[in-house]
């Protein structure tokens, strides 16, 4: 039997996602695969290829022929070349580098916060909400005060009233 080494098309339409498949060349692309030996990913920067080194040897050995694609990715990750016995089995694969992890960046976040700057240096904002209440209780005494004012207005004005209706009726 005839036996390929080739990509299996995966994802989106606009963004393709590969496995690299041991299968019988007479299936179709997207066929049923013997093995699955790794996976190529074009879109990310840099491109991801992981392909199991050990098996893709041993497939190699066996004769397996893989697809110009296929053979395109085996000498970046060189496994041709360790396959072959050529110099430069190393490969030039770039790798990208590891996320840091969310502990770090919180304890980085942490570190900075605590030697930044300190509260003396900075402004502090204006309160909004105790203006306002002083505001309030002005105009609350202010609204007191004028009651008042009109009360003793008005017990004047019936003590003026009754003071002169009693003249008035004194002089009668």
């Amino acid at each position: 039997m005839a036996v390929k080494i080739k990509l299996t098309r995966l994802g989106k339409i606009r963004n393709p996602q590969y496995r690299i498949a041991v299968a019988d060349a007479r299936t179709r692309r997207d066929g049923r695969a013997i093995e699955i030996i790794g996976r190529y990913h074009p879109k990310e920067e840099p491109s991801l290829i992981e392909i199991d080194s050990e098996r893709a040897q041993y497939w190699l050995s066996v004769g397996a022929q893989p697809t110009e694609p296929v053979l395109a990715l085996l000498k970046i990750t060189g496994d041709w070349q360790k396959f072959k016995g050529l110099p430069g089995a190393e490969g030039t694969l770039k790798v990208k580098e590891p996320k840091p992890s969310k502990l770090e960046l919180f304890n980085k976040a942490l570190a900075e916060a605590e030697g930044g700057p300190t509260t003396e240096a900075t402004t502090q904002p204006k309160k909004k909400k105790a203006p306002a209440k002083k505001a309030e209780e002005k105009a609350e005494e202010k609204a007191e005060e004028k009651a008042d004012d009109k009360a003793d207005d008005k017990a004047e004005a019936k003590t003026e009233a009754a003071a002169e209706a009693g003249d008035a009726s004194a002089e009668s």
